[in-house]
């Protein structure tokens, strides 16, 4: 699984690579940003090559928010607070789980099996009755 993560906390970042590590020693971090500016940059370029994306909420240069009304971000998210008064605007958007920090290893590994139903549910059954599949870049 290729994820990037989007965390201006140091050892918070260190701390979400090592359990991701130990949820599947085979996660690949393609990077750890710190900011808007290089998030955007960076998904610009390279959302391709992405699975899934952590990303706290309250950076170094605003809120989180802010990269979705730069860039269409189209792969499933899952964001890291320590403030639970962004959990509605959090699904607004991609969206699929909200960890509040201090993160538990069981809390992580919980919504990473969450997102894997929801991924065999919308690409293994057919779409309302439709028989073609959503593609990957849908979720």
């Amino acid at each position: 699984m290729n994820v990037l993560i989007i965390e201006d906390e140091t050892p918070a970042a260190e701390k979400l690579e090592r359990y991701l590590l130990k949820h599947d020693a085979a996660t690949d971090i393609k990077a750890c940003l710190t900011s808007i500016h290089d998030s955007v940059i960076y998904l610009k370029d390279k959302q391709h090559e992405l699975d899934l994306i952590f990303m706290d909420i309250q950076l170094s240069d605003g809120l989180s928010f802010e990269i979705f009304s730069q860039v269409s971000i189209k792969k499933p998210v899952i964001f890291t607070t320590a403030f639970d008064e962004y959990a509605i605007d959090a699904f607004k958007v991609n969206g699929v789980d909200y960890l509040l920090k201090p993160i538990r290893f069981t809390d992580l590994s919980n919504s990473l099996k969450k997102l894997d139903v929801l991924r065999e549910q919308l690409l293994g059954k057919p779409n309302l009755g439709n028989e073609s599949k959503l593609p990957e870049e849908a979720l």
